[in-house]
Order: C-alpha cells, then sequence, then structure tokens
C-alpha cells in the first residue's frame, strides 16, 4: 500500500508503528498479568491466561498489518497446511537475523497457539516482563549445572521435575514452544570460529531441546521444523522495515515425537549419543534445503540475466 514510499521514511513510520503497538498492548498486558498474580482461582487462572494470549496475538497480527503496509515482501512458505491450533509443538529453525521472530510469528500466527520461548527461571525476576513472560504462560526451566550438582548431588534431578511441574498447565491447554538451537545468529564469522561442518548452519546444541522434551514430552505431540532462507541475502531489521527485502522462502516440516526421542540427556550416556545423532541428522536435512534454496534463486537469476541479454530494451 505505503511501499511506493522512499526507504528512510517507510522505516521511520514502520518502526513507529511497532512501538506503538507494542505499548498499545504492553499495557494491558501488566494489568492482567498483576491481576493473575493476585487472583489464584484456577477457574481465574485460566480465563486470565487465554485473555493475555489473545492480546499477545492481537500484538502479532498488528505487526503483520504493518509490514503489509509499508513493504510487499513476497512469502513463500512450504508445509504449512496441516498446522492447526489444536495441536501442541516444538517449534525448531535456523537463526540468522531478528528478523526471524518476525517471519515466524507472522507466518505461523493463527496455524499453531501462540510462539513461546523457554526461559531461565531468573528472568522471572526481570522488572515488569518477568511477570508478563510469567503471565503468558512462558515455561520457565531451572538448570542446575554438572559442578553444582557434585556439591549438592541430593539435588540430582530437581531441576527437570521443577521445570515439569511447571509445565503441568500445558496439559489441557495447546502450546507451541520455540527454540533456536544454533543458540546464536548465524554469521560468516561465527562459522568460521566454529568450523562447523554445515554449510549454511552453525552447530546445533542437542542439550537444549533435550531438556525442553524431557520437561515436557507429555505435553508436546510434534516438531515444527522450520527453515528460513532470504534469497538476496541475510537482512537486518532495519532492511525489513525499509522494505528491502523482496523475498522470504520457508520451508516447514512435521515431525512426530516419538517416546525415542524423551530421555535422559545430561545422565544417559546412550540416550545422549542417539539424540545428538537424531539432532546432527535433522541439521544436516536442513542444510540440504538450505543449499537447494540457494542453487534454486542461483538459476533464477541466471535465467532472467541470460532472457534481458537476448531482449535488450531498445
Amino acid at each position: 500500500m505505503l511501499n511506493f514510499l522512499p526507504g528512510p521514511i517507510k522505516a521511520t513510520f514502520a518502526f513507529l508503528l511497532y512501538v506503538v503497538n507494542t505499548l498499545f498492548w504492553l499495557c494491558p498486558i501488566i494489568v492482567f498479568s498483576f491481576l493473575k498474580a493476585l487472583i489464584p482461582l484456577p477457574l481465574w487462572q485460566k480465563v486470565f491466561s487465554y485473555l493475555l494470549d489473545q492480546m499477545a496475538s492481537n500484538w502479532v497480527a498488528v505487526n503483520t498489518l504493518n509490514q503489509k503496509l509499508f513493504s510487499k515482501t513476497e512469502f513463500v512458505v512450504t508445509g504449512s497446511e496441516n498446522l492447526t491450533m489444536q495441536d501442541w509443538y516444538l517449534v525448531l529453525s535456523n537463526h540468522q537475523s531478528w528478523v526471524d521472530i518476525l517471519v515466524l510469528q507472522r507466518l505461523l500466527h493463527g496455524k499453531i497457539p501462540f510462539l513461546k520461548f523457554f526461559l531461565k527461571k531468573e528472568l522471572i525476576y526481570v522488572p515488569f516482563l518477568g511477570l508478563a513472560w510469567w503471565a503468558l504462560d512462558f515455561p520457565f526451566m531451572k538448570r542446575y549445572s554438572q559442578s553444582f550438582l557434585k556439591k549438592h548431588p541430593e539435588l540430582k534431578g530437581k531441576d527437570i521435575e521443577t521445570t515439569r511441574k511447571a509445565c503441568e498447565k500445558f496439559k489441557h491447554k495447546p502450546v507451541s514452544v520455540m527454540n533456536f538451537i544454533e543458540g546464536t545468529r548465524y554469521t560468516p564469522a561465527k562459522h568460521s570460529k566454529q568450523q562447523s561442518k554445515f554449510q549454511h548452519l552453525l552447530r546445533p546444541k542437542a542439550g537444549g531441546i533435550a531438556f525442553v522434551l524431557e520437561a515436557m514430552g507429555q505435553h508436546l505431540t510434534k516438531v515444527v521444523n522450520v527453515t528460513i532462507h532470504y534469497p538476496e541475502g541475510i537482512p537486518s531489521f532495519l532492511d525489513f522495515i525499509s522494505g528491502r527485502v523482496n523475498k522470504v522462502v520457508v520451508a516447514i516440516d512435521i515431525i512426530p515425537i516419538e517416546s525415542s526421542m524423551i530421555g535422559d540427556y545430561f545422565n544417559d550416556r546412550q540416550f545422549k549419543i542417539s539424540f545428538q545423532q537424531w539432532v546432527n541428522q535433522l541439521w544436516l536435512e536442513k542444510d540440504k534445503t538450505l543449499t537447494a534454496m540457494t542453487e534454486q534463486h542461483r538459476e533464477k537469476c541466471s535465467s532472467q540475466e541470460t532472457i534481458s541479454k537476448e531482449n535488450p530494451v531498445s
């Protein structure tokens, strides 16, 4: 609609709309979060949870309208047909830019429950945001380090037990838990430093999702494996809100969660090895998908260049 405007103007108005939208929904979310904390009745807790999720969902919806208003990015998506709001998902994705989060929220909005991130237990003490994350039912995990457990062996297994108890609320309420298992955004420098065996990806960290599956395995039924590709190069947030991202290609693969994927990753060596093999195979397939996407884009550009040379503008 307004994508004809100059890039700097689009970026300015789009950014302001993101800020206004965030503040507009943050205020009632904080208010309802306090009410949820102050009224511990199960029925009210459930009502507040659904209201808060709806507010967060509305925030995503307005962000999507913002993007459509100021840019004409083409999204090519495959594999999202069988997603549903009534299922429990673990969402995994490669991570290249902060734009990834906006892409995931936009493409999965209304198809699966509102995306939630697994957070460290300590983050619940962040002023206001910690309360909002708790009220929005973001799952908090408590992990003891191996060195700590050596000094306090009586606490072995307590971390997973605490996290599992905190996730009981998802027994009757569908949820989508998001995890970037590379642990950080991909850059050529990080790729080189890691000496990653993958062409387009950093090494995956299996421990985090193994912990999530052990804590929430009984509440999660499928893995949503998302592969994001930016044909014109990895964009910054400024590129995105300036309307300089012309195309985003996304492939989605839905994988049932089987009993073999759930176990004690930190104490069962055999399970740890098998789980790492599963994650590495998942990442090898994702790397092949990204290679195919890259080659397809190059072939298309080459074909268009050939046509252009054969039919020069007179």
